[in-house]
């Protein structure tokens, strides 16, 4: 299955049925009167947010949504029926914008949660509805009010609670499938992942979904290399770990390289809590490791971690520090939440 994160879709909301224009007649009823039925309420625009769906692919080959017109009224006082609802079924973490792709109507991060994003036209009055005590036989019925269309953007935001980050060939896809059951494409040249991916990990009785974008260059931002769009799956996430690669250049020079990218992106990326590492520890001699170790901790004011996930070199304390983060900010999250107390 292809991954797309993106769509832009036409919806347009369904016309009211028209008011029926009727009177009665009947054998031995002299004076029947109208009896002209109202139209029905057109069709609405929800979007629902449904589970088994990871990607916004169907609307590649489908971007126009139109609820069906209400149906008529007619005779005998009989109203007419409402118009189906066209239902957009995207996945949990979609955000929906207006045309601008800056106005946010709706942030959709649970299954099940619905909006209503274009209501029907109202149906029409029937004659009946204008029979008054000096008006006894109205000839005209309202026709039905027309639906709303609009253009939105549908945005793809995964939602992980940890986030990887780093050059490409940085070792982050080997990491996602080394501590879970996904399997990234792994490969030695760069820009091996082309999208992003999700991976449940486990540490003892614990579990979090941890989630891989595409490498990022200098320039990113700028639109070199796959861009930064990706970034914006990393928004939801508590925790980033940015991984360096021991067997590049400079180390330090690296990691302020993607924090470049990180600040320039925005969204708060820069002020999520960080843990570094240094991958591919395996890969270099000691006197290379300790000369990269001391170049990293300069660049990030810490001291990184030693990881190297094909040898299983500092995977467990990177999965311990990642779960005591993730931890922390959901108990920080349930006490903002949480109702002040009163005696």
């Amino acid at each position: 299955m292809k991954f797309l994160d993106e769509a832009k879709v036409y919806i347009r909301s369904g016309d009211g049925g028209a008011g029926c224009v009727s009177f009665r007649r009947e054998k031995f009823i002299e004076f029947g009167g109208p009896d002209g039925g109202d139209g029905g309420k057109g069709g609405d625009v929800v979007v629902e947010c449904v589970q088994g769906l990871n990607t916004l692919i169907d609307y590649r080959y489908q971007q126009h949504f139109k609820g069906k017109t209400g149906m008529h009224g007619m005779g005998q006082n009989r109203a007419g029926g409402k118009g189906a609802d066209a239902v957009l079924k995207v996945p949990a973490g979609t955000q929906i914008f207006e045309e601008d792709g800056e106005t946010l109507l709706a942030d959709l991060t649970e299954v099940g949660q619905k909006i209503v994003l274009s209501r029907g036209g109202n149906g029409g009055f029937g004659n009946a509805y204008f029979t008054t005590s000096t008006n006894r036989a109205p000839r005209h019925a309202n026709p039905g009010q027309e639906g709303i269309e609009r253009t939105i953007w549908l945005r793809l935001k995964l939602i992980a609670e940890a986030g990887l980050v780093g050059l490409p060939n940085a070792g982050k896809s080997t990491f996602l499938a080394t501590v879970s059951a996904a399997k990234p494409k792994i490969a030695d040249y760069p820009f091996t992942t082309l999208k992003p991916g999700l991976g449940v990990v486990r540490l003892g009785d614990r579990e979090f979904v941890l989630a891989d974008i595409p490498g990022l260059i200098e320039g990113a931002h700028e639109g070199l290399g796959l861009g930064d769009r990706f970034l914006g799956h990393l928004e939801r996430c508590n925790v980033l770990l940015h991984l360096v690669d021991a067997t590049g250049d400079h180390a330090g020079e690296v990691y302020k390289t993607i924090r470049h990218e990180l600040e320039a992106y925005g969204a708060g990326l820069t002020e999520k809590p960080e843990i570094v590492a240094l991958s591919k520890v395996d890969a270099v001699d000691p006197e290379t490791l300790k000369t990269q170790m001391a170049r990293l901790k300069r660049a990030a004011k810490r001291t990184p971690l030693k990881l190297s996930a094909v040898a299983g070199i500092g995977v467990t304390e990177a999965l311990g520090s990642l779960v005591q983060v993730i931890d922390q900010r959901n108990r920080e999250a349930a006490a903002a939440e949480a109702p002040p107390w009163h005696p």
